[in-house]
């Protein structure tokens, strides 16, 4: 009889994961719903990053009804602790939660009216990147998790990050605040996972890819000092517009000519100039802004050389001089390469083998890369474009007319328990 218990162990097993998956596929489908509800109601009431007071008290309210404790971090962030009923490892799932001083322009019922202040003038606030689908797909996640606790293994952090467009001013935020102040200290998570909404990718499939996925993202400044004199006699100052000219036309030679574009792409652009202050008089500084993007550790810090050496040697060149500052905002959103060996069944299991695909990586950029210097971290892209619609049709995220079809967004709250219920610890790094 004893040669059976194996057999029998197996089936049991079996049965009850079977059991787990209807259970799962049952709640979710009860869920999808509010889930589109939830996101209408954050997209109609955006909140700038570091200010996101409403949302942060709409989210805690959510999280009360489910029966999640949650504690406040970095001012506006919400993190809630689910502690399930079996034993397993502990996994972080992130949301950003802050919206753009953007002012929306569309017909949508529940399109945005806000407005706030922003750099010291009113502006429309939107959610134009899609914060108010990562708010609801990670409640409702919470919600499903909250009704099978006792079947989770393990526990289940869920965080509600603020300021990830951004801290405004000289004010700390976004992931490094949250982790400042103890995230990922407490409890210690085995690995971080986020989605992010894609309006070029057709709803309910899911991009991703395995190591560099995002961006760093710097952005840098540079003062050149000329000589200011009368704009009729040029030559006895030093313009340091013309110093300008020339070095932002120096600058692209960094990525053109000096950089190996077949390890990883780079982006350096510059956004901004500013100076002088009438049209006959040559100033004695101009100021420009931009930014840098890589994909690569080693190749952001070979730029950032390069670009100090290409301004400081052309100003040189004029007789002027150029001071530069690099501020980096975030770092290579790194996909953990085993971490996503590991998920790619489950992702899957939830979404089906043929709405799973990788995709290029992105010289956008993202504050979630900081939870990976923490733990494995795994990053990926759920589409929300109506079919209806070409990828070229779709609206850009961080524009007025950014829409998305939310018809899909139980999608991203059956990839979050998926991982949930599959995860198992550790994870090489």
């Amino acid at each position: 009889m004893y040669k059976f218990f194996p057999v029998l162990l197996l089936l049991v097993v079996r049965l009850d994961a079977q059991n787990i998956a209807d259970q799962l596929q049952k709640n979710i489908s009860g869920v999808a719903p509010q889930v589109i509800e939830m996101r209408r109601y954050f997209h109609q009431f955006p909140e700038l990053s570091n200010r996101e007071f409403k949302t942060a008290e709409k989210i805690e309210a959510y999280m009360k009804e489910f029966g999640i404790e949650t504690r406040r971090l970095a001012g506006t962030g919400v993190v809630g602790i689910l502690k399930g009923g079996k034993t397993g490892g502990v996994v972080g799932l992130r949301a950003d939660i802050d919206a753009l001083p953007v002012t929306e322009r569309n017909d949508l019922p529940y399109r945005s009216k806000a407005t706030a202040e922003y750099n010291g003038q009113t502006v429309g606030v939107m959610h134009a990147c899609g914060h108010d689908t990562h708010i609801a797909m990670l409640l409702g996640t919470a919600k499903v998790l909250s009704q099978m606790k006792k079947d989770v293994p393990g526990t289940v952090v869920f965080i509600f990050q603020p300021a990830e467009e951004g801290p405004p001013g000289n004010e700390e935020g976004g992931a490094p605040l949250m982790i400042k102040e103890g995230l990922m200290d407490n409890p210690v998570m085995d690995a971080v996972f986020g989605i992010h909404i894609k309006s070029e990718l057709e709803a309910g499939k899911l991009g991703y890819k395995s190591g560099g996925f995002m961006a760093s993202s710097d952005w840098f400044t540079i003062k050149v000092k000329g000589k200011q004199t009368h704009g009729a006699n040029p030559w006895k100052g030093i313009d340091p517009i013309v110093v300008s000219a020339s070095i932002i036309q120096n600058l692209q030679s960094i990525v053109s000519r000096q950089t190996d574009l077949t390890k990883a792409p780079a982006v350096v652009t510059v956004g901004k100039i500013n100076s002088g202050v009438r049209p006959n008089i040559i100033p004695e500084e101009a100021v420009m802004e931009g930014t840098i993007r890589t994909l690569d550790p080693a190749m952001q810090k070979d730029v950032h050389e390069r670009i100090k050496r290409v301004a400081q040697q052309t100003a040189s060149a004029y007789g002027a001089s150029a001071e530069v500052t690099i501020d980096t905002k975030t770092l290579v959103t790194y996909n953990q390469p085993a971490l996503v060996s590991r998920s790619l069944p489950s992702l899957k299991k939830a979404l089906g083998e043929e709405n799973v695909m990788e995709i290029d990586w992105e010289t956008g950029a993202e504050d979630f890369s900081f939870y990976g210097t923490r733990a494995p971290s795994f990053f990926m892209f759920l589409g929300a474009r109506n079919p209806a619609w070409s990828a070229k049709e779709a609206y850009p995220h961080h524009t007025p007319d950014f829409m998305l079809d939310d018809s899909k967004l139980d999608a991203g709250v059956k990839v979050f328990c998926r991982l949930v219920f599959d995860f198992v610890p550790p994870v090489a790094r």
